[in-house]
């Protein structure tokens, strides 16, 4: 069997990794050992934060609905209990969206619901 040497694939590997930690500080950014470390947390706080990311915006977006309901005097809980009574499949972020870019389509679908 021939002989392999494989130096270069190895520094293809680190080269890569020293580039994904491009911009950190101290040594992260360029000893290969510690980027290492900073890319692998890097990469579980980016899973994580994608996840947080959704219910931050659902959060949003119910608050924002909330706000609007209450100035026609509802309430959020009892809107979303009125529109799945009615079956009427609208998502939080495209409410949210209607009654903040147009409150008079919010206001009309308000009343068909009702």
């Amino acid at each position: 069997m021939t002989r392999v040497k494989r130096g270069v694939a190895a520094k293809k590997r680190r080269d890569n990794l020293l580039e994904d930690a491009k911009g950190y500080r101290w040594k992260r950014k360029s000893h290969y050992r510690t980027a290492k470390q900073a890319v692998i947390k890097a990469g579980k706080y980016a899973l994580r934060d994608r996840r947080a990311k959704k219910r931050t915006f659902r959060s949003l977006w119910i608050t924002r609905l909330n706000i609007a309901l209450r100035e026609m005097g509802l309430k959020y809980s009892s809107f979303i209990k009125i529109m799945a009574d009615k079956k009427v499949e609208i998502d939080r972020k495209v409410l949210s969206q209607m009654a903040v870019e147009n409150p008079k389509v919010f206001e009309k679908l308000i009343e068909n619901v009702k």
